[in-house]
């Protein structure tokens, strides 16, 4: 909104300086300083609000040091995470941006659906929250939305330098590139120019409907990853800890994939107008640190679902824009492991039980951090470990782009 009256008064000459608005960097930063001033003043607030409703986690005694102390800590504080990140970003972005839409309505419906689970939890009784299947519905019906949007959506487009003899000059440089074009292309390290063409894949197995094999695709992306990060919210400050981590490096991508300038210097994808991502990043990433604040251990809130469904949606939604999902597995590795840790762990407990007789388990008890609570690992270091693999895997996840 202050984007297009700051547009039109730097038009109109009336405010000197207005014209800051048109630059990603200054919008960035006023979104992430927005984003953590909500998050850190008025999250306070909400935590004195869901105290004094008595809206407190309800914890089975697994056997885990000091699991039952956190009984009764407020829950659903996701819900300052999406505040926080809504409001600067409907404040200071382009909301006509096909990209920032999509990742307004990704916010907003896993918010959604994440709430509703918390709700039946805390007001309903049921511990396990609502069931599996509607959560999975919830992140298929997200996934073809995304999945659909960027393959008929016509403002999602990518430029190539290699396909044209235009010139144009930008900042004094000159850079060539081809008119905007509907691509099914994404990066991938390893790849002649780090490109990979989902069309080039589906076509032979679907022929002229290689978009669905795409779309299908999309939807395992989301709701894995999804799933991972509410498999990560197990201990204070690891998943929105892990989640700042991955956006940074998320962040980096954006800018550059959306400057034509960066993207032909380093020789990655161009895709127009994708900088405007950068804005709802802060704001994103500025709600998680502000989280934070109140979520390290001890934690005096818990995301909940609301925060954990959405949190996973969001980073799987961003990477999918900026073409950069099949660096998942390596950038989002902790939400991996902790996916991979739990299917493993039930598998072999059934897979031994039809054999033997016996259920047997590969770990001690999953998601994998837990594991570490049982061998008498405290929390805290649990999470700062869980932390410096995930920045190893970021900085990875960068160096892989120039990998062909």
């Amino acid at each position: 909104m202050l984007y297009y009256l700051f547009d039109s008064l730097e038009k109109s000459q009336h405010i000197p300086g207005a014209g800051l608005f048109q630059y990603y960097s200054f919008r960035a930063a006023l979104a992430l300083l927005l984003s953590l001033f909500i998050s850190l003043v008025f999250g306070k607030k909400i935590i004195l609000y869901l105290q004094r409703k008595q809206i407190g986690e309800s914890v089975r005694d697994l056997g885990l040091a000091g699991q039952i102390e956190k009984a009764g800590t407020p829950t659903m504080g996701g819900v300052i995470i999406i505040l926080a990140t809504l409001i600067p970003t409907l404040l200071v972005a382009k909301l006509g941006n096909i990209y920032i839409i999509m990742l307004l309505v990704t916010t907003i419906w896993m918010g959604f659906v994440g709430f509703l689970d918390d709700y039946v939890k805390v007001f309903q009784g049921h511990k396990d929250g609502m069931n599996g299947r509607f959560k999975v519905m919830g992140q298929i019906f997200l996934g073809i939305f995304i999945g659909a949007t960027m393959y008929f959506h016509p403002d999602i487009t990518i430029k190539q330098e290699i396909k044209t003899t235009q010139v144009q000059t930008i900042e004094n440089q000159k850079v060539k590139f081809g008119e905007a074009e509907k691509s099914l292309k994404t990066t991938v390290p390893f790849f002649k120019n780090n490109e990979f063409s989902y069309e080039a894949f589906f076509k032979p197995l679907l022929g002229k409907f290689a978009w669905i094999g795409f779309i299908l695709f999309i939807v395992f992306i989301i709701t894995a990853v999804s799933n991972g990060a509410n498999l990560t919210d197990g201990l204070d400050g690891l998943a929105a800890g892990t989640s700042v981590i991955m956006l940074i490096a998320l962040g980096l991508f954006a800018w550059v994939s959306g400057n034509i300038i960066f993207s032909s210097y380093l020789n990655i994808m161009y895709i127009p107008n994708s900088g405007e991502i950068t804005i709802f990043l802060a704001a994103f990433a500025g709600a998680l640190i502000g989280f934070l604040w109140y979520n390290t251990y001890p934690a005096q809130v818990f995301m909940g679902d609301t925060g954990s469904l959405t949190i996973g949606g969001i980073i799987a939604v961003i990477a999918i824009i900026i073409r950069k999902e099949l660096l998942i597995p390596l950038l989002a590795g902790i939400f991996l492991i902790e996916n991979f840790s739990v299917i493993l762990q039930v598998a072999y407990f059934k897979y031994t039980k039809k054999t033997t007789g016996t259920g047997k388990r590969i770990l001690l008890m999953s998601p994998l951090h837990h594991h570490y609570q049982k061998k008498g690992i405290h929390e805290s270091k649990i999470v700062a470990r869980f932390w410096i693999v995930g920045i190893m895997l970021a900085v990875l996840s960068v160096i892989m782009l120039k990998l062909r």
